[in-house]
């Protein structure tokens, strides 16, 4: 192997931090681009990692990014990254990038045609029905045609082409492709689409590689067009103290008086930036209404998932994570799972299986918080099979909780284990460190995948 090669593995290997809020189209650029180049890449966009209006605050974040925005890269070495298209780029492998310099020039030609062309009309149509802006029906008249001119252009180079640039997928596509994700979500219904089969061919095409399915999931294309709802756009606005229509506190409840003087003009007048600081987008993810904790009938546990992950992340799994979790771990609150695939026949390619794994573990993206996973995939192609130890609160499979986390548990056969019993230590020893006998398995360890 020569340097450069190993200088490569070396960087896949580090694992980078990606900070941003949840469902953020413009990270998905930089978390598809790692599933390409199979960069290890951490999306912090939930609490404790990243509350967004709150860490991107932060001295130490605007320290390292002065704008305060997201998506945010940081590398385990240091190294900072802002605006989404440079982390893409710095995420990827020269496939992506462009193995000439005309393709290189391409690729960057369709970023920008994302950036100018497609994003500011996309907005000023698709944000009034996500109630993110009031409507104007001119500009929204005048959005659709711009649009519509974008979908011409594109069309009409994919009269002849698969892909944007080369015969594979690109940044281009990527960024492309993002960039469309809310306006085939929300507004370009069937009819409005029509003239432009060669455009909604190519995005189908690309959100359907494995690569594109495990950070977006399945993306369906809208069967109506979105319209402007006054009363959600009117719910979802800010108010001089900081909170929506909705949220806003009844008269009843207004803080008190001390000292002669009412104290709540100062935390008014304190809030108010926050809001201002985030553009209509953000604003609009961020207020989004929190989903019921499927978790929340349960009592609460002694043992902290997020101090065992923080172990086994930066320490030594053996010698540190290992004894800590079986130290801390609560087996009247917690319980331990061992899930094998059922059809291992059908398992090809080393790449799909793990493409397979990777997909299961988005899709499971809001279960992390209650949930710790090391999965690992044995023997080689067309000669493989998938198991894992599961760590989840409570004693019952947590899939049935929440219908979004049902999509995949049914294709693996699940037992669980005692965790006093000698098997269930050794298998999560074996599990957790990816390496051991396996004597149950009967094939030797591929590579491993840890949900976290």
């Amino acid at each position: 192997m020569n340097d450069i090669s190993l200088q490569s593995n070396v960087y896949l290997l580090r694992v980078k931090t990606l900070y941003t809020y949840p469902e953020n189209w413009r990270a998905f650029k930089a978390q598809i681009a790692a599933q390409y180049s199979g960069a290890r890449l951490k999306v912090a966009s939930s609490a404790p990692a990243f509350t967004f209006g709150q860490t991107n605050r932060t001295p130490a974040f605007l320290n390292n990014f002065p704008l305060g925005k997201v998506p945010a890269f940081q590398g385990d070495d240091g190294f900072c990254l802002f605006e989404s298209n440079a982390i893409a780029h710095y995420l990827s492998n020269e496939a992506l990038r462009g193995s000439s310099p005309q393709a290189q020039s391409q690729v960057l030609q369709w970023m920008s045609f994302a950036d100018a062309e497609i994003i500011p009309p996309a907005s000023a149509w698709v944000f009034p029905t996500l109630g993110i802006m009031q409507f104007n029906k001119q500009a929204t008249e005048q959005a659709k045609e711009e649009v519509k001119k974008v979908l011409s252009v594109l069309n009409h180079h994919l009269n002849t082409r698969t892909f944007l640039v080369g015969e594979r997928v690109s940044l281009a596509d990527i960024s492309v492709a993002c960039s469309m994700i809310w306006l085939y979500k929300q507004v370009l219904e069937p009819s409005f689409r029509q003239p432009f089969p060669n455009v909604t061919r190519w995005f189908q095409t690309c959100v359907n590689q494995p690569q594109f399915k495990t950070v977006l999931g399945e993306v369906k294309l809208c069967d109506k067009m979105a319209q402007f709802d006054p009363k959600k756009f009117s719910d979802m606005q800010p108010k001089k103290d900081g909170l929506s229509k909705k949220d806003t506190p009844p008269k009843k409840e207004k803080a008190g008086k001390e000292g002669g003087k009412p104290q709540k003009k100062k935390e008014e007048k304190e809030a108010a930036p926050a809001e201002e600081e985030m553009d209509e987008c953000e604003a609009a993810l961020a207020s989004e209404p929190k989903t019921k904790d499927p978790f929340a009938h349960l009592p609460k546990s002694a043992f902290v998932m997020d101090e065992f992950k923080r172990k086994y992340s930066n320490e030594d799994t053996l010698t540190v994570a290992v004894p800590h979790f079986w130290e801390h771990f609560d087996k009247e609150g917690y319980s331990i799972w061992y899930g094998e695939y059922k059809y291992p026949e059908e398992l090809t390619m080393t790449f799909m299986s793990c493409n397979l794994i990777m997909g299961m573990f988005q899709r499971l993206d809001k279960l992390r918080k209650n949930g710790f996973a090391s999965v690992i995939l044995f023997g080689g192609n067309n000669d493989s099979s998938i198991s894992g130890i599961w760590i989840f609160r409570g004693q019952d499979l947590a899939f049935t909780l929440s219908d979004d986390w049902q999509i995949d548990y049914e294709s693996y056969a699940w037992r669980k284990l005692d965790p006093d019993s000698d098997e269930t230590k050794t298998m999560v020893k074996e599990y957790f460190a990816w390496e051991g006998e396996f004597k149950h398995v009967g094939k030797p360890f591929n590579q491993g995948k840890c949900f976290k």
